[in-house]
């Protein structure tokens, strides 16, 4: 049974996301080529009178996926359904999702590639002729009726775009590849935030939240939450630098925005393997996370900043790496 607090917390946390969202294309921060790319889309369907055709996200957790498929069904005037891969596990699950839908609705579908493998061949047909077939009865009796749905378009998001099939990835019209943020895109997203939520920020307090941020607007607003929290149990009526590095600081994010995970990830490359290759499962059971945690959320932080290469036989730490946990390379130690 979930504990009340968790679930209170979970809810809070959601809704202060949500509060923060950006409503249109236009307030939308950075990823400059795909929300130019997104827009016309959007443009040519409503001139068109249609649905825009199906899109698929593909990049690192927090980029703002969920909420450009928000901002299409908002920009294009219809509702949106959200749901997730990982709970479409038989086709029946799909079928009842796809014949609901009205006229142009948008479907986003987070986390695309965990389908089960019948919801995705159902899915292919629904795509391409806005139909589904559907069994009905067991046995020799069992037969197929097919099902016209409403036009619609299919939002899928993935942080693993490797994972999609090839005939699920061939059907959507247009693929976006989100990238980690630049500083000063984070930076204006923060100074948004903090307009919102009405927290009295300076700028190099902003700017210090975001180089802390990891690339990603989701841990930025997060962040900007526990430095604003900080102030307010300390009484600071307004946010300084040295306020925000207190706070991040406290809860543990270094000046490159790495936390706990991270830091234990390097030292374990670092330390415990002397800087040798280290394959994905071992690392995983050596800093006891999930191997899914280490590859697409630790993992692309790490290797964009230089501090861990993947080689054929394994991840291994950086000159840089070492020089950041503070022990300065040595002679011998990458042999």
């Amino acid at each position: 049974m979930p504990n009340p607090d968790e679930q209170f917390e979970s809810d809070f946390d959601t809704a202060f996301e949500a509060s923060l969202r950006p409503q249109s294309l236009d307030e939308f921060v950075g990823q400059d080529s795909v929300r130019g790319q997104i827009s016309l889309l959007v443009q040519a369907a409503k001139l068109q009178n249609r649905a825009p055709e199906h899109i698929l996200l593909a990049g690192p957790p927090g980029l703002g996926k969920t909420t450009l498929s928000m901002i299409i069904a908002g920009e294009r005037g219809v509702p949106l359904r959200l749901t997730s891969g990982p709970t479409i596990q038989h086709a029946g699950d799909l079928a009842s999702i796809l014949t609901s839908l009205t006229p142009n609705e948008v479907l986003f579908i987070d986390e695309i590639h965990r389908m089960s493998r019948a919801a995705e061949e159902m899915l292919y047909l629904a795509m391409e002729d806005f139909r589904v077939d559907v069994m009905v009865g067991k046995g020799a009796g069992a037969n197929s009726i097919s099902l016209d749905i409403a036009p619609f378009t299919l939002v899928g998001a993935t942080t693993r775009s490797g994972m999609l099939p090839n005939p699920l990835r061939d059907r959507f019209g247009f693929t976006a590849h989100l990238d980690f943020y630049e500083p000063s895109e984070l930076l204006q997203i923060v100074v948004k935030s903090a307009k919102k939520l009405d927290v009295q920020l300076d700028g190099l307090a902003a700017a210090e939240i975001a180089s802390r941020s990891r690339g990603t607007p989701r841990i930025a607003n997060r962040l900007l939450k526990r430095v604003r929290d900080y102030a307010l149990v300390h009484n600071h009526r307004s946010v300084g630098l040295q306020v925000a590095q207190e706070a991040l600081e406290l809860y543990g994010i270094d000046s490159l925005g790495l936390d706990r995970i991270d830091r234990t990830v390097l030292d374990c490359l670092v330390n415990r393997f002397g800087g040798k290759p280290v394959g994905l499962s071992t690392l995983a059971v050596a800093v006891g996370e999930e191997q899914d945690t280490i590859d697409s959320v630790v993992e692309p932080y790490l290797i964009r900043l230089g501090l861990v290469t993947k080689t054929p036989r394994g991840r291994q730490a950086t000159a840089s790496a070492i020089r950041h946990i503070g022990k300065l390379p040595t002679d011998g130690l990458f042999g």
